[in-house]
Parts: structure tokens; C-alpha cells; sequence
């Protein structure tokens, strides 16, 4: 069976018709512990919570997310609540803000408790084992746009925060989050949304099943003026296509993406402009300014559960595309062109995970052991800032051609030394290596570095569904490749000064219940 939805968009919210089933969207945002859809099981005070989708009817259980050496976890099953933009998925996680600028298509500006994330330096997303952040960006370190995620096809988000866990690396020091798409539908979905300002939106996915495989398909597009005096022409297209595969304990999974989006972007204005009526506030001074952006993507994912282990791994294949253009001083540097300027960013990633969990008993102490290994490399022939006019360029700041590649290995270990006593002490350790070869010859160089983590947890309890904690460690943070060869300003010629490869970042001892 399949349902049909008609959206009707405000530019405030979505309003869903049609169906039993509230598919309006997913989520719920800073709702108090203790209220309903809320379960809280074992862990070690980390903060986690697993959030799954209710919008098409799926009654996920509200289980806890830990298999094997993880923290507490939270469940939000029952509440739901209207998304306007795609990263607002990410506002399940406590204390997240989600904002947009310059235009729908670029990546969204994260805030975590009030600290600036920019666009994702330091706070980590993957999408079913798919790392997003990106390093060594055109716009930004750790850049991680979730325009692509299709909302409605989100069956549950793992969150984290801090740097006290083993299993992730690089950009996770504020924290992170595991996206995980859904196998299967309940039924067919076809979504039609018309609203102000020119929405439009399709969405139609359906998972038939063929003996004991699912397969997911889906297609996204979306058209949008916005408010703005000069239109935004948001055009985007989405799809997905997933096929996963159980027999008894092996699951397995392979997933195709592929995302194209075009946008033109209002930006800041002067006020005294306005001030002055020489602009709406909703006005321009460079209707140029946007962008376009792709990102084609192949995966797969791989698990087997014995009686006494659980194994993981996964791979992963992205080739992605940027151009962004923007304007924010006007004709302060070039009165006669105007100072707008690209940042182009195209890149292929492939990398793999591959976990291993074993489950034992060491002096009827319950013990568990994972090992694991990750694996990474960025092969970027183009990050580069150009000077443009109306998007045609007409010189070039700088154009370098990068290779990162990053290993990461851990382990973790859980204790139950006591019913009411458990610990999880956990090492990491990364090496990277960078290799940029700019068109300022001075610029160009190699970096090797690596860094090691420990990280540690103390648990307590649970009385009365409650437990105590103590969480301590060491993260990291890698800095853009290009400052760690650096020798000259691209733009002045000044001399100027290389940064780390690789940044301690300190969790401080952290208690609560």
C-alpha cells in the first residue's frame, strides 16, 4: 500500500495532508527528560540518544542503541515535529541550533550549547557509516553539508558529545552523530509540497522487497524562490537507492546517493542602505552571489553477530563538487570589478571501518574488547579562490592540489565490575599525511604527524533508573593541509606562519547523573 501527502508550506511550517500517518517529518527538539517517549537506559553519562522516525508510522522499539562497549542512551520515539531545512534533522541533539546563510544550498551553521561550529569544525556526522565532514575544504575545515539527507528516510540518529569516545576521531571534539537510513518502508510514499514564495516539492520512495532482500529507492526535487527581491532559483535533486540483504546473523547493505543543487544567494547588506531606502531589507548589492554544488556517492556495509562477537566494516566511495560565490565588502578592494570571489572544491574520498567486539568473562567479571581500524584519503585536484565578476573569473588567489590520507586505530574496553560499577577506558591513535601541491611553489610541501587519545569513563548505579558518572579524555582536531605547508599570503605575498597538522583538544573531567 502507498500514501499519498500533500504539504502546504508557510516559509514558518509544514502542514501535512493525507494518510493516517504523520509524515510531516521527524524528531524532537529539546523536550525534558522524564517526558513521554523518553526511555533511559544503561550507559556511562555520555549523552546519547538514539531518535527514531515515527513520521511514516514505523514503531521502531524503543531499544537502547549500545551493542557492545557504548554509553547511555535516550529514546525519543514518539514525538515528531516539522523540519524547514534538511540539517535541522541535527537539532535532536540537546543544546544544537541549526541556521542557514547565504542561500539553501550551501552548508548550515551549526551551534552547539552556544559555541560556533561553523559549519561542522569539530562536531562529526556520518550517514550509514559515510563520514560528511570534509577536510581541508575551499570554505571551511570540516565543512559537512546535510542539504542531500532526505528527511523522511531517516530511521534513527546515535548522538555523542565530547571527545571521550574511541571509535571516533577527527571533528568529533564538540561531538557527533550517526545517521542511519531506513532498510524499509512501511508503505510507498509519494509527497507533493506547494507553498509560499514559490515551494516546490516532490518527494517518492517505496521499498519492494524480493525475497529476502529490501531495496530502497527514492527521488527528491525541490524549487524555491524564497522571499528575497532578487529570487533564489533553488533547484535540487536528490536520490537514493539502497539494497541490504539479511541472513540469519550477516547483514549486509549497498547504498548509491546522488545530489546536484543550484542557488542564487542574498547576502548581508549594509543597513545604512536600507536606513536609507536605497534597498529593501530583503534586497541585494550583488544578485550573483550562490552557487552549485553535487555529491555522487557508493557504499557498503557489512556485520555478522556471533554468540561471543560482533564484527563491522564498511567502505565508501564520494566524488563531490563545489562552487560557491560570494560578495561581503562589495568595491572596497576592487572599485571597478567589485570583490566577489569563488571558492571551488572538487574532491573523490574513498575509505573504509572494519570493528571487531569480542564479548567475554575474565573472573566472572563481564568483559568486552573492540578493536578497530579506519582508514581515509582525500584526493583533491581542485580546492581554489578565484576573484570573479558575475561568477566569471577573471584571476586567481590560489589553486592547490591536495592529498590527505588519515588511519585511525582504537581500542576500547568495558568492564562490568560490578553490578553497580562498570568502566570503559578507551585509546586512540591517528597518523595523517598531507601532500599540497599549490601554484605558489613555496607553498607546496608534505606533513606527516599523529597523535594519541586516551579516554576514560566511570559508571555508577543505575538506582532508581538513574546512574552517576565520571568522563575524562583527550581529542583532536586537524587543521587545513594548505596552512601546514604554508610559506607566503597567496593574496599579499607577506610571509606567514604554518600552523599543527594535528591540535590536542581536552575533555575536561566531566560528573553528572
Amino acid at each position: 500500500m502507498s500514501t499519498f501527502v500533500v504539504c502546504l508550506h508557510d516559509g514558518k511550517r509544514v502542514f501535512t495532508y493525507g494518510g493516517e500517518h504523520d509524515v510531516a517529518t521527524i524528531e524532537a527538539r529539546h523536550a525534558p527528560a522524564g517526558s513521554a517517549g523518553y526511555r533511559q537506559t544503561s550507559g556511562h553519562g555520555d549523552e546519547r540518544r538514539r531518535v527514531s522516525r515515527q513520521q511514516l508510522g514505523n514503531t521502531h522499539a524503543a531499544e537502547g542503541t549500545d551493542a557492545g562497549p557504548t554509553g547511555p542512551s535516550t529514546t525519543v520515539t514518539h514525538v515528531t515535529r516539522p523540519v524547514l531545512r534538511p540539517g535541522e534533522v541535527l537539532e535532536v541533539v540537546p543544546g544544537v541550533a541549526v541556521t542557514q546563510h547565504s542561500g539553501s544550498g550551501k552548508a548550515n551553521q551549526y551551534f552547539l550549547r552556544g559555541f560556533n561550529l561553523d559549519h561542522g569544525t569539530d562536531f562529526s556526522t556520518r550517514v550509514d557509516g559515510v563520514p560528511i565532514n570534509l577536510p581541508t575544504h575551499a570554505h571551511g575545515q570540516g565543512y559537512m553539508d546535510l542539504n542531500w539527507v532526505i528527511p523522511e528516510l531517516v530511521d534513527y540518529v546515535n548522538f555523542r558529545k565530547g571527545p571521550y569516545y574511541a571509535d571516533v576521531g577527527d571533528f568529533s571534539s564538540a561531538g557527533t552523530a550517526e545517521f542511519h537510513l531506513v532498510k524499509t518502508l512501511p508503505e510507498g510514499l509519494a509527497k507533493v509540497g506547494i507553498g509560499q514564495d514559490d515551494y516546490y516539492r516532490v518527494l517518492v520512495a517505496q521499498t519492494p522487497q524480493l525475497g529476502p532482500v529490501h531495496l530502497l529507492y527514492a527521488f527528491e526535487t525541490q524549487l524555491y524562490n524564497g522571499p528575497w527581491d532578487h529570487h533564489e532559483h533553488v533547484r535540487k535533486f536528490n536520490g537514493l537507492l539502497k539494497y541490504t540483504l539479511t541472513r540469519g546473523p550477516s547483514t549486509f547493505s549497498l547504498g548509491f546517493t546522488a545530489y546536484s543543487n543550484t542557488w542564487d544567494s542574498t547576502d548581508q547588506i549594509p543597513q545604512r542602505a536600507v536606513d536609507q531606502g536605497l534597498l529593501s531589507r530583503l534586497g541585494t548589492i550583488d544578485p550573483s552571489d550562490g552557487g552549485r554544488t553535487s555529491r555522487f556517492s557508493l557504499y557498503s556495509d557489512w556485520s555478522y553477530k556471533g554468540d561471543k562477537s560482533l564484527t563491522k566494516a564498511n567502505a565508501y566511495l564520494v566524488y563531490y563538487r563545489l562552487h560557491l560565490f560570494s560578495n561581503f565588502t562589495f568595491f572596497l578592494d576592487d572599485p571597478v570589478n567589485g570583490d566577489q570571489f569563488e571558492q571551488s572544491d572538487r574532491r573523490v574520498v574513498v575509505g573504509g571501518n572494519v570493528s571487531q567486539t569480542w564479548f567475554t568473562n575474565w573472573l566472572k567479571t563481564s568483559m568486552d574488547h573492540t578493536f578497530g581500524l579506519q582508514v581515509r584519503h582525500d584526493a583533491i585536484p581542485e580546492v581554489a579562490l578565484f576573484q570573479t565578476l558575475r561568477r566569471d573569473r577573471i584571476g586567481t588567489t590560489r589553486n592547490d592540489h591536495v592529498h590527505e590520507t588519515s588511519v585511525g586505530f582504537y581500542y576500547q574496553n568495558q568492564t562490568q565490575w560490578h553490578p553497580k560499577v562498570r568502566t570503559v577506558l578507551g585509546l586512540r591513535g591517528d597518523v595523517f599525511v598531507f601532500d599540497v601541491n599549490s601554484d605558489i611553489a613555496v607553498n607546496s610541501g608534505n606533513k606527516t604527524d599523529a597523535i594519541f587519545s586516551p579516554k576514560l569513563s566511570l559508571i555508577f548505579g543505575p538506582w532508581a533508573r538513574t546512574e552517576v558518572y565520571l568522563n575524562g579524555g583527550f581529542g583532536f582536531h586537524s587543521n587545513d593541509a594548505r596552512g601546514t605547508t604554508i610559506t607566503v599570503d597567496p593574496k599579499t605575498g607577506d610571509p606567514a606562519q604554518r600552523v599543527d597538522p594535528l591540535v590536542r583538544t581536552k575533555g575536561p573531567w566531566r560528573s553528572g547523573i
